[in-house]
């Protein structure tokens, strides 16, 4: 029994090191930054590791101007303003509530306040006191809750249901402010994954956000959650519902993608079939999303949260040319799955993009034959 264990660690290490390691053929290896042989990500002008921006999956001047805007000045109404000017129906408007509610409970974890200190976020609590009927500030508020909730307590205690049954008031109160806004809806989604809302009860829910935006491809990812096997669905479900909203996507839609962050949902913990990534439902995830990211207008604020995907599924598969064109669109951003799931995004996102290089360069690729 005890030489069955050693084997099985040893096992486990090389799945571990494997990707890391000299293959004969097209092969790549690892080595050590500033080694002659090292494939610098420099060289095709990717930003250094550590200027890599972990709030969000591509650029928005206009909320990172408000963003720092609010939080050196604690004053809420260019936020307030930035989310009257934004369109209600579009991807655009809930990338901006989470951004705003995510800026809020960082600046109160940093500085949660005490006898003599304001706590952080305090910009948040005067929008809401002072603008109680602004819908802007109600989503914020609302998602802020949400995040609170996931952040500080744990699903099935009491703590968290209280939180999460503030935020489904909150959700009302912005729903009702904006009757066509799909957001409160769409941040209800993840009160209904925590506070466990039955099948019917969410499927009421998601006709809402049928009703007000039937391609929001937010809205997708969030209710896909609810239908995954770690939380009230199974693996079925999930892939059922992925593949549904593919199916019915609109032409330029990314929901093309969905069966990708479908079976993302579902990655084995760990994997021992060689070739997992280069499985037939893998590759034909892959070659949906790709499909969607060239049907997609350019400027879809969504593409890049499909990028980012697509480079982690790429880079596993070999794909390295296919994943280092996905990398010359999104680099400098990092806030998307799957590198928010790590302790340091900045880090795993690094880490990907290395080995994407130096697949890259291992078969024959180099800064002069990567199109921009």
């Amino acid at each position: 029994m005890e030489t069955f264990w050693v084997l099985m660690a040893l096992v486990m290490l090389g799945f571990v090191l494997l990707p890391f390691l000299r293959r004969r053929r097209g092969g790549i290896e690892q080595v050590p930054p500033g080694h002659p042989d090292a494939a610098d990500p420099a060289d095709y002008g990717f930003a250094p590791e550590e200027e890599l921006d972990v709030r969000m999956p591509g650029p928005d001047q206009d909320l990172l101007d408000v963003l720092d805007l609010v939080q050196r000045t604690q004053d809420y109404r260019a936020a307030s303003q930035l989310l009257a000017g934004t369109e209600t129906e579009g991807e655009l408007r809930w990338q901006r509530v989470q951004a705003f509610a995510g800026a809020a409970a960082l600046e109160l974890q940093q500085r949660p306040g005490g006898v003599h200190e304001t706590p952080g976020g305090q910009w948040l609590r005067v929008w809401r006191a002072e603008a109680p009927k602004d819908p802007g500030g109600a989503a914020v508020h609302a998602e802020f809750l949400v995040q609170q909730a996931w952040r500080t307590s744990t699903p099935g205690t009491d703590e968290f249901r209280i939180i999460m049954e503030e935020a489904r008031e909150t959700c009302g109160q912005a729903a009702l402010l904006a009757p066509g806004d799909p957001v409160p809806c769409i941040v209800e989604l993840s009160v209904a994954r925590g506070l466990a809302y039955s099948q019917p009860e969410f499927e009421a829910l998601w006709l809402k956000i049928l009703d007000r935006a039937p391609a929001h491809m937010g809205a997708h990812l969030a209710a896909l959650h609810y239908w995954c096997e770690k939380w009230h669905g199974s693996r079925e479900l999930a892939t059922a519902f992925a593949e549904a909203a593919a199916a019915r996507a609109p032409r330029g839609s990314l929901l093309a993608a969905l069966p990708l962050f479908a079976v993302f949902e579902h990655l084995p913990e760990v994997n021992l079939v060689r070739g997992f990534y280069r499985s037939e439902v893998v590759t034909k995830a892959v070659h949906g999303a790709l499909h969607a990211v060239h049907s997609a207008r350019p400027d879809d604020p969504i593409l890049a949260h499909v990028r980012h995907l697509l480079i982690f599924f790429l880079v596993r598969s070999e794909r390295w040319a296919e994943a280092m064109n996905q990398l010359i669109h999104v680099d400098g951003n990092v806030g998307a799955l799957p590198w928010t799931l790590a302790a340091d995004p900045a880090a795993e996102f690094a880490v990907y993009r290395a080995l994407a290089v130096a697949g890259y360069e291992a078969n024959g690729g180099s800064p002069a034959t990567l199109p921009h």
